[in-house]
């Protein structure tokens, strides 16, 4: 009888174990799709303040990919399994620049069909955010901490990057709702990856295979598309500003180690 008890006991426990992880996993994916509608708040903004701030973002953003790269995926990954680790890293950086080679080049002439390239650009981020979600919920397989760092990373490059988004939209035709909902639609991408990851993760390779990729995914985007636009500015006090926010980036991933 005392068994029995033991291992319902148990079973219960390790119930509300995969409950929680299911929350934090959703909590998760659901605030870095809430992103998606940012576009909104920035509607009333002069361009130039909305190219300072975004600037601002990008250079914390830069720092925190990089930290979250450096400080949590990469030495989680080596601390489990080293063989061939760092070939996933290529793969991710690889991987990442024939998406955005592909699917996410951004269009800079008024004579290019900017309508089929909004389109295009749904698409391009539905995958992208896909595999946010992916990276996500194997990241909170792993350990809480490492989960919420990872989520950080993803939440400080996206926000500049949904708000880029929600212009391109604009520009290649939707209304601002329409822009909004479909943007909102690509991003909920995110939440999909997540479950899929969630529901299948015993069919999956080793999970850290899934962060090396990442880590290879977040040095590309630091280093080819935020601080190549960090480097445009050439006012010295600006700059120093931004070298600050992305050490500050990089103190808050050094701050979230377990």
């Amino acid at each position: 009888m005392a068994s029995l008890f033991l291992e319902t006991t148990t079973a219960a426990g390790e119930g509300e174990q995969e409950m929680l992880l299911l929350t934090w996993i959703l909590a998760s994916t659901l605030l870095v799709s809430g992103i998606s509608l940012i576009g909104i708040f920035f509607l009333s903004i002069s361009e130039n303040l909305l190219k300072k701030l975004l600037l601002m973002l990008v250079s914390f953003a830069s720092g925190t990919l990089l930290g979250g790269a450096f400080l949590h995926l990469i030495p989680e990954a080596l601390s489990a399994e080293s063989e061939n680790m760092f070939i996933v890293v290529l793969a991710g950086i690889v991987v990442s620049f024939l998406l955005e080679k592909f699917l996410w080049r951004h269009c800079h002439e008024r004579e290019c069909p900017v309508h089929v390239f909004a389109y295009l650009s749904l698409l391009g981020d539905g995958i992208h955010n896909f595999i946010d979600g992916v990276i996500i919920a194997a990241s909170f397989f792993i350990s809480v901490p490492l989960g919420l760092a990872t989520t950080l990373a993803v939440v400080a490059h996206e926000i500049p990057q949904e708000i880029g988004d929600f212009g391109i939209l604009v520009y290649g035709g939707f209304s601002k709702v329409k822009a909004l909902f479909y943007n909102l639609l690509s991003a909920l991408m995110a939440v999909f990856g997540a479950l899929l990851t969630y529901s299948f993760s015993s069919y999956l390779p080793s999970l850290t295979y899934f962060l090396m990729f990442a880590a290879g995914s977040f040095i590309y985007i630091a280093t080819t598309d935020l601080i190549p636009e960090l480097h445009k500015e050439r006012d010295a006090r600006k700059s120093l500003v931004q070298f600050i926010l992305l050490l500050s980036g990089i103190l808050l991933m050094w701050l979230l180690k377990d």
